[in-house]
């Protein structure tokens, strides 16, 4: 299968540049912007609490832009980021975002008016010490940290009155294999999450000597940012999408399940995807899928790429399909649980329910089952699974049915609960299977509880809701040796259940090995995970050097395992790799998670897995929890002793998120937005390169400077229109 490399980023002096088709909008931006900066009566706007919760201040507005080149099973990702200061004070914003669990991030560049610093990788305390510095100084600044793998920190200090500056993110992901469908999902809002308090009460150990209780999320104030309540306030932060597709073989269908895009066909192997409506509020993560034309499924293989005389492997194997003999399937153990609490009220609950009922009707009269649910409190249908029989499924059925969304998250006591195993013994396939949004901000201690507590059981991860927690469901999938579902929608259920369920009643490929012909191979993950239905196997390797420090492609690599009771393997040769691209950044951040797995269940010590995390974050430039990109112009701006005013800026609530049921009636600490106050416009990193102007400028100038651009984008936008053969809106 033909292996592109990504287009790469845009040149620093051409980084703001603006598709056609937002050029006009942009010109409104800046008309907008500057009739609320001329004299006259002052328009309303949304305000928020200050940093320092002693003032209201008017937001810092936010547009987003996203252009992704997905190349055969890698994609390299361009995120802008648009702050708009309309307000009359020097202002730093800080914005929590989401992105790819999986996601390699190893770049971020500032743009201020016509200049571009290109931001450092630093150890994480010295970066916001820089930044810090700057701030005070009265230099522009930004700064990139990670909260969680899927979710990120963007500060920006010392935007000026009127001014716009851009913060520009990349990373590196690979594109998940289902079958014959590939999908590219990105997250672009961040759930609020439940937040568990600390014990009111202190431990005392049994030689007397009393510790302090521990907070299960310390971090809890850099991960719950303002949330709108859209009741009352308008979306914000509209986003646009560009996904050029090049997919390595003939495509077939391209959808999606959570927004309605236009699809532009450029060639047999490639798509030009957007949103139909151009931009979409960031209340919803985006799921893209698409499969190779019906009959022409591609093989999968080896993709290679060398970086500082390193080689680097990108594997993607698929083992043999075993259809599961109904016959012959064995009695099995399944245990639903399904999470009731007030994030899920409305569209989440009705998919969670109608997913668990799905379960239910699959089960047959050599199973066992049971059901838990929980909220801020659980409770479980039977104290032991029982068999499946006529009565006890209709009971289950009236018991999910009349489940109501309300309370907390409590999701710890109720997983353990779930995968405690009365019948360890009695040799069944024992199967728990989770349906939840993840909304909580306790992962680790949730992590340490599957590989604590886990035995024989399996643990399949069911994430419901527009804005799930891949970063928990997909870790806890793997710690528990199960596998990670999604269901975004209703009219998603019957067919994410059945594949789901059927790779319950199949046989898993396990005992995976790869081994390499050549010795020092570092492969990641080191412990090759159980597969199963549909599933490939996917891993990293970077090969040594040669004695002679030349580079390593010869050899092979043997995947092997064992699937329905059978041993299967397959050979390939390491010099018949495709050239890739990205491939570095990939099993270096695999390798950083695969670490932070084993300093979290205790197989590693926190010092030395830290000392890992740091070196390898270092070497290769990624954000970690230990490093942090930071961007700082050299050139002071704000005057000393002129005031800088620091706001959060707020998130959308998720869609099909009830605000009530998650943060009561009562929300004092954020003031409604005006409906009619001016809504920044994003910025899109396709087609003609237009610096952004330098901020300061009169009125006059910046009227003229939206006229111009304007015209320019109507006469570009003629142009795009005619080119390019459309296969379809859906």
């Amino acid at each position: 299968m033909p292996f592109f490399t990504p287009r790469s980023a845009a040149e620093p002096r051409h980084i703001a540049t603006l598709s056609p088709l937002f050029l006009a909008l942009l010109a409104l931006l800046v008309m907008l912007a500057s009739a609320q900066a001329a004299p006259g009566p002052r328009r309303g706007g949304l305000t928020l609490r200050g940093s320092a919760g002693t003032a209201q201040v008017e937001a810092v507005q936010l547009a987003t832009d996203i252009g992704v080149d997905v190349s055969g099973p890698t994609a390299r990702t361009v995120v802008t980021q648009a702050f708009r200061n309309t307000s009359t004070n020097w202002v730093e914003g800080t914005y929590v975002y989401p992105l790819p669990e999986d996601a390699a991030v190893d770049g971020m560049k500032l743009v201020v008016g016509s200049r571009v610093i290109v931001a450092d990788i630093r150890e994480r305390a010295a970066a916001k010490r820089a930044y810090e510095a700057a701030r005070a100084a009265g230099q522009s600044a930004a700064l990139t940290t990670q909260e969680r793998p899927n979710i990120f920190t963007n500060a920006v200090a010392n935007i000026g009155p009127g001014e716009t500056v851009l913060v520009q993110i990349t990373y590196q992901q690979t594109i998940p294999v289902s079958g014959e469908t590939r999908m590219l999902r990105l997250p672009l809002v961040v759930a609020p999450r439940y937040n568990p308090t600390p014990a009111s009460v202190a431990a005392v150990s049994l030689d007397g000597v009393v510790e302090a209780a521990r907070d299960p999320v310390p971090d809890r104030a850099r991960i719950s940012p303002p949330v709108l309540d859209p009741s009352i306030s308008r979306s914000t932060n509209p986003v646009a999408v560009t996904v050029r597709l090049r997919a390595g073989f003939a495509v077939g269908a391209v959808r999606s399940a959570t927004h309605a895009i236009s699809v532009t066909e450029t060639s047999p192997e490639a798509r030009t995807i957007t949103l139909a409506n151009g931009v979409a509020p960031a209340d919803r993560d985006l799921e893209l899928t698409w499969a190779p034309v019906p009959g022409r499924m591609p093989g999968l293989g080896l993709f290679r790429e060398t970086v500082a005389g390193r080689t680097y492997l990108l594997a993607a194997v698929n083992p043999p399909a075993i259809e599961a003999d109904t016959a012959s399937r064995p009695a099995r153990d399944v245990i639903f649980v399904i999470d009731n609490s007030g994030s899920m009220s409305g569209a989440s609950m009705r998919q969670a329910k109608a997913g668990l009922l799905a379960g239910l009707g699959r089960l047959t009269s050599q199973d066992r089952f049971n059901v838990i649910r929980f909220d801020d409190t659980w409770d479980a249908l039977h104290p032991v699974p029982v068999p499946a029989t006529p009565d006890a499924l209709a009971e289950a059925e009236r018991f999910v049915a009349a489940l109501e969304a309300r309370g907390g998250t409590e999701m710890l006591a109720p997983l353990k609960a779930a995968l405690a195993d009365p019948h360890a013994e009695d040799g069944r396939v024992r199967q728990v299977v989770f349906l939840t949004d993840g909304a909580v901000g306790e992962e680790e201690q949730i992590f340490a509880a599957i590989h604590a507590n886990l035995g024989r059981s399996r643990l399949f991860m069911v994430g419901i809701g527009s804005a799930p927690n891949g970063h928990l469901m997909r870790h806890a999938a793997g710690i528990g040796r199960g596998s990670f579902t999604e269901i975004r929608d209703l009219a998603q259920v019957g067919e994410r259940t059945r594949a789901l369920y059927e790779k319950l009643e199949s046989p898993a490929v396990t005992d995976l090995t790869a081994t390499f012909s050549v010795p020092g191979v570092e492969v990641t993950p080191g412990a090759l995970p159980d597969l199963y239905r549909g599933e490939p196997l996917v891993f990293a390797a970077r090969l040594p050097r040669t004695a002679e420090g030349t580079v390593t492609v010869a050899g092979t690599v043997t995947v092997a395992g064992r699937v329905g009771g059978r041993t299967w393997s397959r050979t390939l040769p390491l010099a018949e790799a495709d050239a890739g691209a990205g491939i570095s950044k990939v099993w270096a951040r695999s390798r950083i998670g695969e670490t932070e797995t084993t300093r979290l269940t205790g197989r590693l010590g926190a010092d030395a897995a830290d000392a890992t995390i740091l070196a390898l974050a270092l070497e290769h430039g990624l954000t970690t929890r230990l490093t942090a990109l930071v961007a700082i112009d050299a050139t002071p701006r704000r005057a000393p002793g002129t005031p800088l005013v620091a706001a959060d800026l707020p998130l959308n609530l998720p869609a099909g998120w009830d605000f009530a049921s998650v943060f009561g009636t009562d929300r004092p600490d954020d003031a409604p937005a005006d409906e009619k106050a001016a809504r920044i416009v994003p910025i899109s990193a396709d087609g003609a390169a237009v610096d952004l102007p330098q901020t300061g400028a009169g009125i006059l100038a910046e009227l003229s400077l939206g006229l111009l651009l304007a015209l320019l984008g109507l006469l570009l936008g003629a142009g795009h229109r005619s080119g390019g053969r459309r296969t379809g809106e859906i």
